[in-house]
């Protein structure tokens, strides 16, 4: 009969080597690079390699877990699977990790089961929470903008959240920079403020350098940028076209369609400037998103824990040079990879 595994511990040097960065004008300081949870943790993977990356993300300083209702598949499942590590190996060092979760894209069937109403928010929140284990979440997101719902509601639903302490902080995702500032005026109105924006954004999506960067800076609200590897597209597997097994050949999260020619030398481009400068693709596009101070923390995936391990590595290359970035601006234009453009641009 086998061993059962020795109790993890975690590695006492995890944050000798990071250097945190605070959300916005707030006092609370994320890794420059964040763990998602959106691919590679339901139970269509095995969860043992999952435990494995989380286990190893933590060893190296990485202290936020990011989560939505729907993260699997399936629904739930990613939720269900991080709160079983949380249970069974995180327990001692819950109060130094940030574990966010989100509300606002479809979870369940019938006319509850998404959006934006107050009575779907807070359920799921609810839900969120028995799926993990714990009485609270760090970070409460409203995940998209809901056009059919009063913002006063969807937002008041994150003030619940934060006065009932199932939420520390309130954040919104894919918000424009209008509805944002209504949100953060109407989370203010209740003395909460709005912690952070989550936006998709990378060299190939740079959606939030034309306004809404200047935004939260105005507001004192942090931003971290979800996708900055273009859903995959900005790493070496695509080089030279769509390789088998990956995002775009099951047509999940990157459309075959968007594996243009076009869009294909661009990367091959940037993948050139990466070379160059001794880093992968991946890495650059990591610390291309970090360069500008106003982003809090990059979001990644990964799928094992050598991709975690190459990714977090991307934070010890050197500043970009003043020719770097503008090579680096002959390329990274935008692409029509933002899936998320009709959420940011309503409100």
């Amino acid at each position: 009969m086998p061993f059962p595994a020795a109790p993890y511990r975690a590695d006492e040097s995890r944050y000798d080597s990071t250097a945190y960065r605070r959300s916005g004008r707030s006092g609370l300081k994320l890794p420059p690079v964040s763990l998602g949870l959106w691919h590679n943790f339901g139970d269509d993977r095995p969860f043992e390699t999952g435990r494995a990356i989380l286990h190893r993300a933590f060893d190296l300083g990485v202290t936020h877990f990011d989560l939505a209702n729907n993260y699997g598949p399936p629904y739930g499942s990613a939720e269900a699977n991080f709160g079983r590590v949380l249970a069974g190996d995180f327990k001692a060092y819950r109060d130094e990790m940030v574990i966010s979760t989100k509300a606002g894209y479809d979870m369940w069937p019938g006319p509850y089961g998404e959006w934006g109403s107050r009575k779907y928010v807070l359920s799921s929140l609810d839900q969120s929470l028995t799926r993990l284990g714990l009485d609270y979440v760090d970070i409460f997101y409203s995940h998209r903008f809901d056009p059919d719902t009063p913002l006063e509601e969807t937002v008041g639903a994150l003030v619940t959240a934060v006065e009932s302490g199932k939420a520390l902080y309130a954040g919104v995702s894919s918000y424009s920079p209008i509805a944002t500032k209504r949100a953060a005026e109407i989370l203010r109105g209740a003395n909460i403020p709005l912690l952070i924006h989550q936006p998709s954004y990378s060299l190939l999506n740079r959606w939030i350098e034309a306004e809404l960067l200047d935004t939260l800076d105005e507001l004192g609200a942090g931003c971290i940028a979800f996708s900055p590897l273009g859903q995959g597209l900005l790493t070496d597997r695509y080089l030279d076209g769509i390789p088998e097994g990956s995002r775009a050949s099951r047509d999940s999260s990157l459309s075959p369609s968007l594996i243009s020619e076009e869009n294909l030398a661009r990367v091959r481009g940037l993948n050139e400037v990466a070379r160059q400068r001794g880093q992968s693709l991946a890495q650059l596009a990591i610390a291309w998103v970090l360069r500008d101070s106003r982003v809090t923390s990059a979001l990644i995936g990964a799928s094992s824990v050598a991709q975690l391990e190459a990714n977090l590595a991307a934070v010890d290359a050197p500043p970009f040079t003043d020719d770097e970035l503008a090579e680096i601006d002959r390329y990274a234009v935008e692409s029509g990879i933002n899936l998320w453009a009709s959420s940011s641009a309503a409100g």
